[in-house]
């Protein structure tokens, strides 16, 4: 069945009381985002899509009216009239399908990270939602906390100088170094498998490798931990920098399987200098699972413990360490005993959205900020297929000094699942 090409001729108009909500998932990450969005007492959940039906009882169960789908194609094919905003918090490699149809409607969205799952379907999401002129935001809630508004305000306020480089992390473990098994399982009566593999190739049901859980893992519907992760903690230092897209990307880590990302990843990159910056270009590094910043870097820390997820700003005056999620800590400490931290209040993520839709404000974090974050992030999955192997990167015509890495930023659809904007 193909994937219907939605045209709407109308401008939408911001809804002057009440945002009717469709969501994209009922389950896990999209029932947080859902719930989350409904907070706002001017939001009203409309209808949810979710492929297995066995997340239906718990949304029922608090939101009793809502209508419920399998198919989020019927679900926008019927509802569209009904709706003002979508949120998407489905696999990634679903986030592009979903956002691009509900844009052809021209309703706004709020996106989960990562913002898709290939950096071309985020090429075509940024500059979807700038033509048509939508109110967007991706769910990198943190981007709206104290402690990543003050990070980005002490590197701007040049509290520890100029930066020389940057070392992010997670101890995350979104990778399998282990063959598939070799067996097929029966599809639950609840799961429209079919629906679930979506644009992706088909394959056998495999209990607990796919779904609900372990999909983050896999090539073909995750984005291994730097996909899960890197979202949200490389999101200060893209804003604290105020980073473009960089110039090159190296993984100094092992090589993903056949179908399964890898671990322990080490990715360099090299970013074009900002005003923030004390060179012409910065380094910015990523470590997963067991990989953690070399023990000269950890040393700068004194005797603070290197969180398990963060980042490590070095600068030309100082250093500082930001947890994810906790406050920056400048150091040496004795060097900063006297420094006054800046009072920046939290907003809610969700409802900075919800009042944009409505025609009051703006968002943080629309897709023309979180699309190059994106872009920069998937960067790094990417590169692990080709260790010890530095790939120049050409942002703007969306492909690299290397052939064989270029083929991956887009990838095919798989037939009668074709959707107009991606394909």
């Amino acid at each position: 069945m193909t994937a219907p090409l939605f045209v709407r001729d109308l401008l939408s108009k911001p809804p002057s009381k009440t945002v009717r909500l469709g969501s994209f998932g009922a389950g896990g990450m999209a029932y947080v985002t859902l719930d989350m969005l409904c907070t706002h007492p001017s939001v009203k959940l409309a209808c949810v899509a979710d492929v297995d039906s066995a997340q239906f009882a718990k949304l029922k169960a608090k939101y009793p009216a809502v209508k419920v789908y399998q198919d989020w194609r019927e679900m926008l094919q019927k509802e569209h009239h009904n709706l003002d905003a979508v949120c998407v918090g489905t696999p990634d490699h679903m986030h592009a399908p979903m956002a691009m149809s509900a844009m052809a409607y021209k309703l706004p969205v709020y996106g989960q990270k990562p913002l898709a799952h290939d950096i071309y379907e985020v090429r075509k999401l940024t500059e979807t939602a700038h033509k048509k002129k939508l109110v967007t935001q991706m769910g990198i809630q943190t981007h709206s906390r104290t402690e990543y508004k003050t990070a980005t305000q002490l590197v701007q306020s040049d509290a520890i100088g100029r930066v020389k480089e940057v070392h992010s992390w997670s101890n995350k473990r979104w990778g399998d170094m282990d063959p598939l098994p070799n067996r097929q399982d029966p599809v639950p009566d609840t799961l429209n498998w079919d629906m679930w593999i979506g644009t992706a190739e088909m394959r056998p049901y495999l209990k607990d490798v796919y779904h609900p859980g372990n999909w983050r893992k896999r090539i073909d519907f995750g984005t291994a931990t730097f996909g899960d992760m890197g979202c949200h903690i490389c999101d200060p230092v893209f804003s604290a920098l105020q980073l473009t897209a960089p110039i090159s990307v190296r993984s100094e880590g092992p090589a993903p399987t056949q179908f399964n990302w890898s671990i322990n990843a080490i990715v360099h990159y090299v970013f074009p200098g900002t005003p923030f910056t004390e060179e012409r270009t910065v380094r910015v590094t990523w470590y997963d699972g067991d990989a953690k910043p070399p023990q000269e870097v950890q040393a700068l820390l004194g005797e603070k413990k290197l969180p398990d997820h963060g980042s490590i700003f070095i600068g030309t005056k100082g250093v500082m360490l930001l947890p994810h999620t906790g406050m920056p800590v400048l150091l040496p400490e004795k060097h900063f005993a006297d420094f006054v931290m800046p009072r920046i209040e939290s907003v809610s993520h969700y409802h900075e959205f919800v009042d944009a839709v409505m025609g009051k404000g703006k968002t943080s974090t629309g897709f023309e900020y979180s699309g190059p974050l994106t872009e920069s992030v998937l960067l790094g999955p990417l590169s692990t297929r080709f260790p010890n192997t530095t790939l120049e990167w050409d942002a703007k015509k969306l492909r690299f000094d290397n052939a064989k890495a270029s083929q991956y930023v887009r990838r095919k659809y798989r037939n009668g699942w074709e959707v107009k904007g991606l394909n």
